[in-house]
């Protein structure tokens, strides 16, 4: 009875915490990749339930649909070779029958599916509206450095006003990796661009793309959490990656920098991960950014002046303990701040108790002038990850004024014991600051 408690908690905890990821995305657009990879994962009937969850939100969704695989066998079966140049395949007149009725075939399963009512799961009484047609027009990619690809094309133009005719009639919307030229003929197109120009010819405010691969990992092998687009160039020029992921990566780079707000990459082997990923703060795969004029890094000793004109007003209210340019000056190292345009508007700290593998977050400021644009929820972030790149397994704060902030984010209230032993002896009973501690 104890255990059903607790997991009842935990999801009533869960469910707050994700109500307002729930509220952001109601109304939005979001262009949604399925690889022809996906419908072969033992995963693929929970993706089917979360995209009816989604739809049930109020979010208006594109589903673009590949192939690649299903492809394969059907020319595989007529023992028929592929070929693949520049991540495109070459569809000869010969072949294009194949690769018609391997796509229509994974249509039907989508749509099947999407169409199911079984009880006792998201999709009961779901009512889930499906249409596709002729709405990706399409050119040949003719020839190119001497090879002829036939029938294999490129977007030309996606008809957004009969897509937004259906979004707005609470219709989902389904696109084929085909498309249609206004000569009648048939082209067999990459997956990935038809889902990045549906995106950014939609205005959607999310392109993201289901791949096998979790996200996009260092040297390290751990995952990018975010990428900027400058480190996705950086990554996509090392030639590390697998031929899906690096699709997949270019695609949502492509969608950043023609002014889609979003792009994201995601297994579709985890169980929730697009629910993950839409509404937890920690998310499940990798999100690119286009890169901004403002940026999160460590602080530097040349950073102090500009520090001090950020902390200075909050200590005068007793908000923050006073810090001396001098100290401020000796613990540089433990401060990351978010700089726009050469100017500070951000910093917090990290006191690192490495036999407790704790780690302070002290200092959290955002200027005045620039609250309310999710710039805590950066530095809290960028102090999360460098706890636990100092191997920390806990972050605790003491804090007057801004409880119920942490709390939102994941924070617990704690007690005085629970802190490390040097960190108790320097507890100011006059402040009676309140405790909270985080588990990473």
């Amino acid at each position: 009875m104890r255990h059903r408690v607790s997991d009842e908690l935990n999801y009533v905890d869960w469910f707050r915490h994700s109500s307002p990821y729930i509220n952001a995305h109601r109304g939005k657009t979001l262009v949604i990749l399925i690889p022809g990879e996906a419908f072969e994962s033992p995963n693929f009937s929970n993706i089917i339930h979360d995209l009816a969850l989604l739809d049930s939100l109020g979010i208006r969704l594109v589903l673009v649909q590949g192939a690649r695989p299903q492809i394969d066998r059907a020319l595989g079966n007529r023992r028929l070779s592929s070929r693949i140049e520049d991540g495109y395949r070459v569809t000869p007149q010969d072949q294009l029958i194949d690769v018609i009725q391997a796509s229509s075939a994974v249509r039907v399963q989508l749509e099947a599916q999407l169409s199911m009512g079984l009880s006792n799961t998201p999709m009961a009484n779901a009512g889930l509206r499906v249409c596709s047609g002729n709405y990706v027009v399409a050119r040949p990619l003719g020839v190119v450095d001497g090879i002829d690809y036939g029938h294999s094309g490129e977007v030309r133009r996606i008809d957004r006003d009969a897509i937004f005719r259906l979004l707005e009639d609470d219709n989902m919307v389904l696109l084929p990796h085909l498309g249609f030229s206004p000569t009648g003929e048939v082209f067999n197109l990459k997956a990935e661009d038809v889902a990045t120009q549906a995106a950014i010819q939609l205005k959607a405010d999310k392109l993201i793309i289901f791949t096998e691969d979790e996200g996009i990992f260092d040297h390290k092998d751990e995952l990018f959490s975010e990428l900027l687009a400058h480190q996705a160039d950086t990554i996509l020029a090392q030639g590390s990656l697998s031929p899906e992921t690096r699709n997949a990566l270019e695609a949502c780079l492509m969608a950043v920098r023609a002014q889609v707000p979003r792009s994201h990459i995601i297994s579709f082997n985890e169980n929730g991960g697009l629910l993950s990923e839409l509404f937890t703060r920690e998310g499940s795969g990798t999100m690119i950014d286009e890169d901004s004029y403002e940026r999160l890094r460590l602080a530097t000793i040349e950073d102090v002046g500009g520090m001090m004109q950020l902390l200075t007003p909050l200590e005068d209210k007793g908000i923050l303990v006073r810090r001396s340019r001098e100290l401020l000056e000796n613990e540089i190292e433990r401060f990351i701040v978010i700089e726009r345009d050469g100017a500070i508007v951000a910093c917090a700290a990290l006191y690192p108790f490495e036999q407790e593998r704790a780690g302070e977050l002290a200092c959290v400021a955002v200027s005045p002038e620039y609250r309310g644009s999710n710039r805590g929820e950066r530095l809290l972030k960028g102090i999360e990850a460098e706890a636990k790149k100092q191997n920390l397994d806990t972050i605790f704060l003491l804090t007057t004024r801004t409880a119920h902030w942490f709390i939102e984010r994941g924070f617990k209230e704690t007690s005085l014991e629970s802190l490390p032993a040097k960190k108790q002896a320097l507890y100011n009973y006059q402040r009676n600051s309140k405790i909270f501690a985080k588990k990473l």
